[in-house]
């Protein structure tokens, strides 16, 4: 099941790239939670959908690039670079993610990041 969960995550993040909302939302239960840490969390696939509108809108790349991997049962760990590039602007963003699946779909995603390593970047 982790081999699974651990397949769900990285099409998950290889999706990105694309910049596909419906596509990206499709992975995702109806009632899931997505939490960037410094934010407040949101619930929902509509939630999640505004929340992806306010910083996918402006970035012209998305990109993830998994550096590590590893899984329990449902929860899914991964260490990436978030790349960006935002008006013209490369942006390049550590982040840890923990994601919970359940039924094939991501049921969470909390992401850990340092928000003022991407202010210093946009700005």
């Amino acid at each position: 099941m982790s081999a699974e969960n651990e397949a769900i995550v990285r099409n998950f993040c290889t999706a990105f790239a694309r910049r596909n909302l419906d596509e990206l939302l499709g992975f995702f239960t109806p009632d899931a939670v997505y939490h960037n840490i410094p934010l407040e969390p949101v619930k929902g696939v509509g939630a999640i959908r505004t929340t992806f509108e306010m910083f996918m809108g402006p970035a012209e790349k998305a990109e993830f690039e998994i550096l590590h991997m590893a899984s329990a049962g449902n929860v899914v760990l991964n260490e990436r670079v978030d790349r960006f590039v935002i008006a013209g602007k490369e942006v390049a963003l550590p982040v840890a993610g923990v994601f919970e699946i359940r039924g094939g779909k991501i049921a969470a995603w909390r992401d850990y990041f340092d928000m003022q390593m991407y202010t210093k970047q946009i700005s």
